[in-house]
């Protein structure tokens, strides 16, 4: 997910940021696997999943049949988001099981951080949170012994859910800002509007009403101007999030602060709102 000069770093993107082994095949004549695993999420993030899926399994064989650990991995790590929309836990445990044989057979422990990885998002859209984070807690781990920063980093974002849920505001608000800052040292520039979902919940949830619609409203925002979609677990609390304002904030109240948000930055919101 790249727009506007911002790396988004989810789940799906972050399967993207390792290279390919040396040899990568031709699909087609035309496309790679490896556009066909940019197509697949593409659909994905359209709601396709049909397509995505179709795309994702021939991805899978490819990779199977030339012994290529990085398409298979990435393939199973796709049709993993699959699984996660549909909420098929079978599904999931099947494809972590795929993805352990991997990482077993080829001694790349990245594939064993992909499975915690997606368990972890599967568990927190289902509201298994002590599940959820003790899957997150070990690809945190595993990214961290060997470098994945880019899954490192998300996950301290995705992780803050799971202390906010609990009611552990504290954690939530250092796991935010810790995200924040390792986005900061790995691309200064960057302006981030992905991590605002969880600035949002987290002041939704303390009963800052006012303050979570003027974080919501900016991230609704710059998600239309930098095309970014949200992840189903990602999109489940911001949706919550909107509708207990329109639940507890005047329609009035909420377009004069929606007006006054409109030049509003991730910067002068994560000053304004983190501890």
């Amino acid at each position: 997910m790249v727009a506007a000069g911002i790396m988004v770093l989810t789940s799906c993107s972050i399967n993207q940021e390792h290279k390919d082994d040396k040899s990568t095949p031709e699909a087609t004549s035309e496309v790679s696997p490896k556009e066909m695993l940019k197509q697949a999420y593409q659909l994905f993030k359209e709601g396709d999943d049909a397509a995505s899926i179709a795309l994702a399994n021939k991805v899978l064989a490819i990779g199977r049949e030339t012994n290529n650990d990085t398409l298979v991995g990435r393939a199973l790590t796709s049709l993993c988001r699959n699984a996660q929309r549909s909420l098929d836990t079978t599904r999931l445990a099947d494809l972590s099981a795929d993805l352990s044989q991997l990482a077993a057979t080829s001694e790349d422990k990245r594939w064993i951080m992909y499975r915690a990885h997606m368990n972890a998002e599967m568990w927190r859209l289902i509201g298994n949170m002590d599940r959820a984070e003790s899957y997150y807690n070990e690809s945190m781990e595993i990214s961290y012994k060997i470098g994945a920063m880019g899954m490192y980093t998300i996950d301290h974002f995705n992780k803050s859910f799971v202390a906010i849920a609990k009611g552990d505001y504290e954690s939530a608000n250092a796991l935010i800002k810790k995200y924040y800052a390792l986005r900061v040292e790995a691309d200064p520039e960057a302006e981030d509007a992905y991590g605002l979902i969880a600035l949002a919940y987290l002041l939704e949830q303390q009963g800052d009403y006012r303050g979570a619609h003027e974080v919501a409203t900016v991230t609704r925002r710059l998600f239309k101007e930098q095309n970014l979609f949200p992840e189903p677990p990602d999109e489940k609390p911001l949706l919550a999030v909107e509708a207990k304002i329109k639940e507890m904030v005047d329609v009035s109240v909420q377009e004069k602060i929606g007006a006054a948000s409109a030049g509003q930055t991730v910067s002068r919101l994560l000053d304004k709102y983190l501890r």
